[in-house]
């Protein structure tokens, strides 16, 4: 009887401690926006734990794996250094959209979900088409919702499969949650792989962390509008600095990225509040992370702001 107890006090915490990690893994980045704040979030650091992979760290930060090894090319994502004191690029430009409903940046491997009642934009990363597979850039809308989606399975991988559906369970593909977009052939959804979050993986659709969809979930509903985006180059503000974001050009659409960068900071009428070196450097590094390149004249704010959403 005392054994049985034991064992019991025993399964209860090691649930308690499942259910704590489960609600820290949870927690997705969410912040305060306006025409005059385009740049959201903020820099952290990590130290790297004995037996910690990348993959850990970057879901534990809720970003995707792009996102740390932009900035660490050369770290191995299984056997990373223990002690190494990492820069967690927990800071965002947001896509110059109108800043509302969803929206995906390509490049960026990130979704945007934004509410203009409460001014909130919450945003969470994402694994996209594989090569040969691209997600489209294309506006829509969500049109319908599923708790434990049934994966009918294209004709082309049913081969590879050896089956026509997937029912619900943790052999689907789609995971739990299923958000259909008016893009036929399109959705969002949740994974049952999810170390693919933040890499070029899919088959189109676009895919979030299991805690994560679970939370996108309830916050979306149908009609919510749908944009998918590519901004290799992101611009924004913060107290008057310029910011420019720059990531790989994963499609292989943009045959000049400098071109394209000063023709968009011609666009926003910024050319003379800028550094043309640290630019030119930004476009170099494509780090990812948003980096100071200008700054600009009082009263500037505003009006570089809603160009930038034009």
């Amino acid at each position: 009887m005392i054994k049985t107890i034991h064992i019991k006090k025993i399964c209860c915490f090691m649930l308690s401690i499942v259910l704590i990690i489960g609600t820290q893994k949870a927690i997705a980045d969410s912040f305060s926006y306006s025409n005059n704040k385009t740049v959201v979030g903020s820099m952290k650091h990590h130290i790297v734990a004995p037996k910690e992979t990348l993959l850990d760290i970057v879901r534990n930060f809720g970003l995707g794996y792009n996102e740390l090894s932009l900035l660490y090319p050369k770290m191995d994502p299984w056997i990373p250094s223990p002690g190494q004191n990492l820069v967690i690029p927990t800071q965002w430009i947001l896509p110059s959209t109108k800043l509302y409903g969803l929206v995906i940046n390509l490049p960026e491997l990130r979704l945007y979900h934004f509410n203009p009642k409460t001014g909130m934009v919450t945003t969470y990363p994402v694994g996209i088409g594989d090569i040969g597979w691209e997600t489209p850039v294309a506006v829509g809308h969500v049109i319908h919702r599923k708790v434990d989606p049934t994966w009918l399975i294209p004709e082309s991988l049913r081969a590879k499969y050896g089956a026509v559906t997937i029912p619900p369970g943790p052999n689907n593909p789609l995971g739990k949650y299923w958000i259909g977009l008016s893009l036929t052939g399109y959705g969002i959804h949740g994974t049952n792989s999810p170390w693919g979050i933040g890499k070029l993986v899919s088959h189109g659709c676009i895919r979030l962390y299991p805690e994560h969809i679970a939370l996108l979930f309830e916050k979306v509903y149908v009609n919510t509008p749908v944009e998918i985006v590519y901004e290799t180059v992101k611009i924004g503000i913060q107290d008057q600095n310029i910011f420019m974001e720059v990531h790989p050009d994963i499609y292989h659409k943009i045959p000049d990225m400098q071109e394209q960068a000063l023709r968009r900071l011609h666009e926003l009428d910024i050319l003379s509040s800028i550094s043309v070196s640290l630019v030119k450097d930004t476009l170099e590094k494509q780090s990812g992370l948003p980096v100071r390149v200008g700054f600009l004249t009082k009263g500037g704010d505003d009006t570089l702001a809603v160009k930038a959403s034009d």
